[in-house]
């Protein structure tokens, strides 16, 4: 990127605010910490959860057109508004362009998957799928390693994003425990084998994620009122 991007980048990370759990967030924002769900609700109150943003990911305003954006842990954002805007002019800001081009890119693979997974997948292969998914996504950003990512999510969470009932999802999890494919301890998934664990889903990785830089981290598990994923 340019100088000028840069210096854009490093000006939109001073200027942050904070969002409880089950709050509403603006968009032009990027996350910074915390992880907020892409979802709707329906009449009866009832929910689907059609992605989750993790630290790093931008907040676009046009997004909520179409689905709402909630934290699912206390968050952190910072405003950008500026950096969106920069990102439009392609002669000036080329880098950005191209770098929230390819982020759009992967938005539309991560909906196509998601599609995929209620569709094809049983509820065990939908849920290693998922897990696989957010380990790639959180390594990149120093947030898991080839084993262990954060897991604040709750059952009832799950059960939105996977289309299951909780009943469903508490089963399902134990199977995948049982038959060592899971560990849950402290607000941390252990992956033990990720290449069965692919196998046997079909995994496929969205592209080849940055080494990390720490174990992972269950600094944002979430207070809602509803029975952990473990």
């Amino acid at each position: 990127m340019s100088r000028s991007d840069l210096e854009l980048i490093e000006t939109t990370s001073r200027r942050l605010e904070t969002a409880p759990v089950g709050s509403d967030v603006p968009g032009q924002r990027i996350l910074v910490s915390g992880w907020v769900a892409r979802r709707r609700t329906l009449d009866d109150g009832s929910r689907q959860i059609f992605g989750f943003l993790l630290p790093g990911d931008p907040l676009e305003g046009r997004r909520r057109r179409h689905a709402g954006l909630a934290a699912l842990t206390p968050v952190e954002t910072a405003e950008a508004s500026a950096l969106f805007e920069a990102a439009e002019d392609s002669l000036l800001h080329a880098g950005l362009t191209e770098g929230f081009e390819a982020i759009r890119d992967e938005e539309e693979r991560l909906l196509l998957d998601h599609i995929v997974r209620l569709g094809k997948l049983s509820a065990y292969e939908r849920t290693a799928h998922l897990l696989l998914e957010l380990r790639e996504r959180l390594a990149r950003v120093g947030l898991a390693d080839d084993q262990h990512l954060p897991m604040p999510l709750t059952q009832e969470t799950l059960a939105d994003a996977l289309g299951l009932s909780i009943v469903h999802v508490n089963r399902t999890v134990q199977q995948l425990r049982r038959d060592g494919m899971l560990e849950l301890r402290s607000g941390v998934a252990t992956l033990p084998d990720p290449e069965a664990l692919a196998d046997l889903c079909g995994y496929q990785p969205l592209r080849a994620p940055r080494p990390a830089t720490g174990p992972a981290a269950p600094s944002d598990a979430p207070r809602e009122a509803a029975a952990p994923l473990g």
